[in-house]
């Protein structure tokens, strides 16, 4: 018995241990990983074709890196947070057709409200932003 409760012990320490390392909302993903998930997102969403893929991924990767690094340089500015956000809108929108951008900002404008405005950040799926 104490050798089962000691194990479960140890499993409840590994989870606790892992999901701290992680942090909220998966922080600890890579800007590439975070680029990758919300370009899923976006395909699936929008019906993006591989060329918009590609290029997707390259706006959304150095969005991300971008952000990262106004991050670990301390507390974010909400208004470069806003004109990161812009930005990337702007070369998404050279990317995207009328539509799929028209569609993109209803998303996004969902799961602001999803979130309960809860600040600045990047698109991702699950509603997560």
């Amino acid at each position: 018995m104490k050798k089962i409760i000691v194990l479960l012990f140890a499993c409840v320490l590994a989870s606790a241990a892992s999901y701290a390392q992680q942090g909220p909302g998966g922080q600890s993903r890579t800007p590439e990983e975070r680029a990758k998930m919300t370009v899923e997102w976006m395909t699936k969403e929008l019906s993006l074709n591989a060329d918009q893929a590609t290029k997707v991924t390259g706006i959304q990767t150095d969005y991300f890196k971008a952000m990262e690094k106004m991050r670990s340089e301390g507390r974010p500015d909400r208004e470069a947070f806003k004109k990161m956000n812009d930005e990337r809108d702007e070369k998404l929108k050279g990317v995207l057709t009328e539509d799929q951008f028209k569609k993109y900002t209803e998303k996004q404008e969902e799961m602001r409200k999803n979130r309960g405005g809860r600040g600045p950040g990047g698109g991702g799926p699950g509603g997560r932003k």
